[in-house]
């Protein structure tokens, strides 16, 4: 299992999280954005920056994964694709995407954005807290425990 991480818009909060999480297994990750973003220092950490533009980031994470891999993204959309191809997707508050909610969180999503396309304002997403880090840290712990089990217990 490889972590991919889509660093754009990556809430500085979960950095050492991850970072201690890779450090601790051994996983293989890469940083995918369209801009310097650094975990810290760490031999299984890689990074790639991308040319700017809309999606960018997330087509080199959907040509690199594979089944089984991780990926960490707030991106609805890439989180739809990335289920389909078979491997996982948690988001930055700790929701962790299945083939049985991706297409609720997709059509909720899709209507949201015909909403503020029509004129109509809406709150938008509530600030990343300290709380949203705890429920990431968690689902990624328990994700890892099920996913990268032995390793996890040796560690």
């Amino acid at each position: 299992m490889r972590l991919y991480i889509d660093g754009d818009a990556f809430p500085n909060l979960l950095k050492p999280i991850i970072l201690r999480a890779v450090e601790r297994l051994h996983i293989e990750t890469h940083v995918i954005a369209n801009k310097k973003i650094s975990l810290g220092k760490s031999a299984y950490v890689q990074y790639t920056i991308v040319e700017q533009g809309a999606d960018v980031a997330d087509a080199a994470i959907v040509t690199l994964v594979q089944e089984g891999d991780l990926v960490i993204t707030a991106d609805i959309p890439l989180a739809d694709i990335i289920i389909s191809k078979n491997a996982h997707a948690i988001d930055h508050r700790g929701e962790r995407y299945s083939i049985d909610n991706i297409k609720q969180y997709l059509a909720m999503r899709n209507l949201m954005e015909s909403i503020r396309e029509s004129g109509e304002l809406t709150k938008g997403t509530k600030p990343f807290s300290q709380k949203d880090a705890h429920a990431f840290a968690n689902q990624l712990h328990a994700f890892l425990a099920k996913y990268h089990g032995s390793a996890l217990k040796r560690a």
